[in-house]
Parts: structure tokens; sequence; C-alpha cells
């Protein structure tokens, strides 16, 4: 099996040669952490250095974003510094969000996830009516600059690929939090239903024009709805509230996306989700990530629990591959029911952090490729 094939039949509890191979992606300063420790300067692709030292063949450390979709606001705001402080930046990011974050860092750190950056919210762009119509405009569907001029020809030379691409954009409540601020947004579900519901058929329409003008030329293996909407022990809101705010938008996205022949849907949360995946299945996704263990997580419970309609990514506890030794052998262990149940591709929780050693990630490595048939 190629790296595509292997993909989609392990989320789709098909029989497959081996899992695929996904340890988990380290942040900018895990990276600068484990070239002290190791991990050559010139050497930018880690994981493939790492099966290089436990000796298994490289392939693609993560599954393949198709990036020639541009579902992000067009124009976007101004990327500036407002002030600077004793050892802070306020700042202006992308997306009108305007926040303190150490002088650490820049407004680049707020664009992609280069590291692991707190910050202090000032104000959101949406505070107003004013303020949503102005935003509203930002998200023309068909805005020529949402797709490249050769993007039937780029979708064709993709449509022979061997390994899995898909989509990523964000969800309706990942998106009002990022135009109102998570506060604001949580309040206004009880303040103004129908404001929320306005946004959420706006984003609904938004991402389903773009995804059929996409599906013209271009069928993805996944789709990844970013949706963080948990917290430690419980979610942001509950299931039910979820279920009538926003499962609509999810399942006409679903519904889009399996009428196109996409077969991995998958939805993206931190903090603990187990009583949000009914409403997720419901909503007609297949598949969820990252499973941070520290939040309460439970893999082989939910796998056991949901059965073979539902399959996860990621899962290993990150802080038993920082302690490394015994610990790390019984996360392994642990996670093996749920593996060799089937509808699971085992990783880190989430992103790698610089307390996971050099290595301690080339034996999580050694380890993981056991567990997922790569190593005897």
């Amino acid at each position: 099996m190629n790296e595509r094939q292997r993909y989609v039949a392990a989320l789709t509890f098909q029989e497959t040669d081996r899992i695929p191979f996904l340890p988990g992606a380290g942040r900018r300063s895990t990276l600068a952490v484990w070239n002290e420790q190791g991990l050559p300067k010139e050497e930018t692709d880690y994981v493939g250095y790492a099966c290089d030292i436990i000796g298994i063949e490289r392939g693609r450390p993560n599954p393949q974003v198709f990036s020639e979709v541009n579902f992000r606001m067009i124009p976007e705001f101004e990327e500036k510094v407002i002030e600077r402080r004793e050892s802070t930046l306020v700042v202006q990011d992308w997306k009108g969000n305007i926040c303190e974050i150490s002088d650490q860092f820049d407004t680049t750190y707020l664009r992609e996830a280069i590291d692991f950056v707190t910050r202090n919210w000032i104000r959101c762009p949406v505070e107003n009516r004013t303020d949503w119509n102005d935003m509203k405009r930002r998200y023309d569907p068909d805005d020529p600059a949402r797709f490249p001029a050769n993007f039937t020809q780029k979708s064709k030379e993709l449509a022979r690929r061997n390994y899995p691409s898909g989509l990523v954009f964000s969800g309706p409540f990942w998106q009002m939090r990022e135009w109102l601020g998570f506060e604001n947004l949580c309040m206004l579900f009880l303040d103004d239903p129908d404001f929320v519901r306005e946004m959420v058929a706006f984003w609904e329409d938004f991402i389903s024009r773009v995804l059929r003008r996409t599906f013209n030329d271009y069928i993805p293996d996944f789709i990844t709805v970013s949706e963080d909407m948990a917290y430690k022990e419980k979610s942001m809101i509950g299931p039910q509230m979820a279920h009538e705010f926003l499962g609509h938008c999810w399942k006409k996205w679903t519904d889009l996306c399996r009428e196109a022949g996409v077969p991995v849907l998958e939805l993206d949360s931190d903090g603990y989700i187990g009583d949000l995946i009914p409403v997720w299945m419901e909503s007609g996704m297949n598949a969820t990530r990252p499973m941070e263990v520290a939040a309460g997580n439970d893999l082989p419970a939910f796998r056991k629990k949901f059965g073979p309609k539902f399959a996860y990514r990621g899962g290993i506890d990150k802080r038993a591959m920082a302690a490394g030794g015994e610990k790390l052998s019984k996360e392994m262990e642990r996670l093996r029911p749920a593996v060799e149940a089937g509808g699971c591709i085992p990783g880190c929780d989430h992103a790698i952090p610089h307390d996971v050693s050099w290595p301690n990630f080339v034996e999580y490595c050694r380890q993981l490729a056991k567990l997922t048939g790569w190593l005897q």
C-alpha cells in the first residue's frame, strides 16, 4: 500500500499493511533544544532523521494540507506593532485581533503555529453590527484570489498522488471566536442567539460555496475542521447547545464532502471532547484529533464506547514522551488495544513541546514504529 491508501484505510476501518507512522510535530523551541541534543541543524526533516536512526524508511511526517484553496479573509488586516512595552508588544494580527505578546515573538508567530505563544487579548475585530458588516465583505467566496490561476492543472497533477492530501478550514465555533473573542461569543449565545445563528449561517454558506468550487477539480482524502471548543474536563459549550447552533452547519459540510467522495471527515479540537463526540458523529464527522490525555481523553475507552464508526489521530500523552523510560513504555502499551482494534493512527496528543528531549523523541519513534508495524 502507498501512504495515501494506508492513511485512508486506517481511518475508515479497513485493513492496512501497516498503520501510518505519524509521530507528531515539534515547534521552533522544540527544534532549538533538539539541535543542542543531537539533531543536526541542517536536517529539516527531523522525523525522517529519526527514521534513519531507528532503521525504517522515511515517509511524509504529516498528511499534506492542500493550501492552494484560500479560506481566509481577503483582504487581511495589517500586521503591525501598536505599542512596545517593557517586555511585551501590543500587536494587531492578520485577523484584526489586538493582543499583547512577549517581545520574544513578533506578528509572524500569530499567523502560523510556529511556537507556543501566550497572548493577552485586548480587542477582537467584531464588537457590533457595523464591525460584522465590514467583516462579511472580507469573505467573498467568488473572489478570484481564493484559487490560483492554474488550479485546475494543479488539481489534475495532484490526482495522481500517492500520499494523503486534504483541506483544513475553521469551523463555526472557532471562526466566531476569532471574530468576537471567547467571552463575548459565549455571552452572545445567551444574549443574542439570533445573531449567533446569523453568523453560523453566513459561515456555513461561505465554506459550502468554496468547497463546491474546489470539488469541481480536486477531491481531498480528508477535510479537517478546526474547532477548538473544549477545556480540560469539559467542553466550552454543552453538547445540546453545540447540536442546536452548530450541528446543521457541520452536517451541511459533511454531506457535501461525502457526495464529492471525501472519505475522512475530521474535527480537530483540544480539551476534553467525550461529551461532544456523539454530536460530531450525528453531524457526519467520522474522525477527530489530537486526543489530549491531560484533558481526560482516553482513546482506548472512546474506541470501545463509540465503536467502529469514529476514528482517532493522536492520543499519546506528551508528558509520557517527556518522561521517557518506563512511563513511555506503559503509555504505548495503554494504546495498544485501540491500535489493534482499528480506526486509530497513534501520535503525540498535540504539538511536541521542548521538554521532550531528542533522545526521548527517538526512543518514542522506535516504540511507535513497533506499535504501528514498521519495526518487529
